[in-house]
């Protein structure tokens, strides 16, 4: 009899280790990293040459999905992706400037704003998979959780939930909100693509001396922050380092627009690569499934947005943009492809982050206790 959906076979955990789990790769584990680098290069290049919002991942996210549908058997490792974590962390604590000190502040409300969105849409879309989609109460309220993918899918594998429905199903919310919002930024607000195919970054003659403090914000920022425990830690060090030496006025200096956009591909192609290996019936029956999840989380960052606009001026739109569970590199870059304020956005997602990863887990264990899961 085949499996109920949402609920766990008796195939041993080894055997079942979705995508976005902790093997050591994403995608298929015997398939070529080249070839999943060679397909994300060519989508980001033709995404770039058209002049589509962050065109480097997106194109890169668009091709490698579309070649693992199509039964490629491609893979990124995540050694090379950590790496291009690092690089991005590092690029996105440059968006941090001293004025930045002045307006902290000032974002306390639309912080608590997110706490209240964070609990509501994921109350919401718990709902959601267990009456639409007949997933069990596990998998629905880990799969719900809009943030922390390697931490729910680990978490809700040792709760009892399905990890592969968790991690696929975080897996398409990223895919589809990070394709979703660029264009629609595009069609409703007044985004203008940036000139030339690269990303904006510094030069790759850089004094040696601003290559070695970003260097040194990627080791020592990641090095601490796994020391620390710290969630995505190889993405929050470096930018919280990086932050510390821009703000401060230690330097200047971004990453190279080449390498960012080396990065992206990589970063792009590692969420494409997931659906590798994956039949295709769930990957259509899963996306199917994302996209009313979806549609509820934009829907109530929308509405949310232009609550919280009346209260602190903000934009709504920017407000989405720091609410969108989406990923926070992968919104983070999206703010910086549109020009929007990147510490603002990426300052949001990481309290979200912080909050799903470290409540949600002690949340359902005393609704456990509680008996009402």
């Amino acid at each position: 009899m085949a499996d109920a959906p949402g609920r766990r076979s008796d195939q041993p955990p080894a055997d079942r280790e979705g995508p976005g789990g902790d093997r050591m790769t994403e995608g298929e584990p015997q398939g070529s990293m080249l070839l999943a680098l060679a397909i994300g290069a060519a989508g980001g290049l033709a995404f770039a040459w058209a002049q589509l919002p962050l065109p480097w991942m997106m194109g890169a996210m668009v091709a490698t999905t579309v070649a693992s549908v199509a039964g490629a058997r491609i893979r990124i490792e995540v050694r090379l992706r950590t790496v291009m974590i690092v690089v991005l962390g590092v690029m996105l604590g440059s968006a941090f400037q001293p004025a930045l000190l002045d307006q902290i502040g000032q974002w306390a409300i639309s912080i608590l704003g997110l706490l209240v969105y964070a609990v509501v849409s994921a109350g919401l879309v718990t709902w959601y998979f267990r009456k639409v989609a007949g997933y069990d109460a596990v998998t629905s309220y880990f799969a719900s959780a809009p943030g922390g993918l390697n931490e729910m899918v680990i978490v809700g594998r040792e709760m009892g939930g399905d990890d592969r429905v968790i991690a696929l199903t975080h897996s398409a919310r990223i895919l589809l909100v990070v394709m979703t919002l660029p264009f629609l930024f595009r069609v409703f607000t007044d985004y203008t693509p940036p000139a030339g195919l690269l990303p904006t970054g510094g030069a790759l003659d850089m004094p040696a001396t601003d290559w070695l403090v970003l260097a040194g914000c990627g080791v020592a920022g990641a090095w601490v922050a796994k020391r620390l425990r710290i969630p995505a830690a190889v993405l929050i060090g470096p930018m919280v380092l990086s932050a510390i030496i821009h703000v401060t006025g230690v330097t200047q200096a971004t990453p190279p627009g080449l390498l960012v956009a080396v990065a992206q591909v990589v970063m792009g192609s590692g969420i494409g690569c997931r659906f590798a290996g994956t039949a295709i019936r769930e990957i259509v029956r899963i996306v199917g499934i994302s996209i009313g999840s979806t549609v509820i989380l934009l829907a109530l960052g929308v509405l949310f947005g232009l609550g919280i606009e009346q209260l602190t001026g903000m934009p709504w739109f920017v407000l989405v943009l720091a609410y969108a569970p989406g990923g926070l590199a992968e919104m983070s870059l999206v703010a910086l492809a549109l020009g929007r304020d990147v510490a603002f956005v990426a300052t949001h997602h990481l309290f979200r982050i912080g909050f799903i990863v470290i409540l949600a887990p002690m949340a359902f264990r005393i609704m456990r206790r509680t008996g009402r899961v």
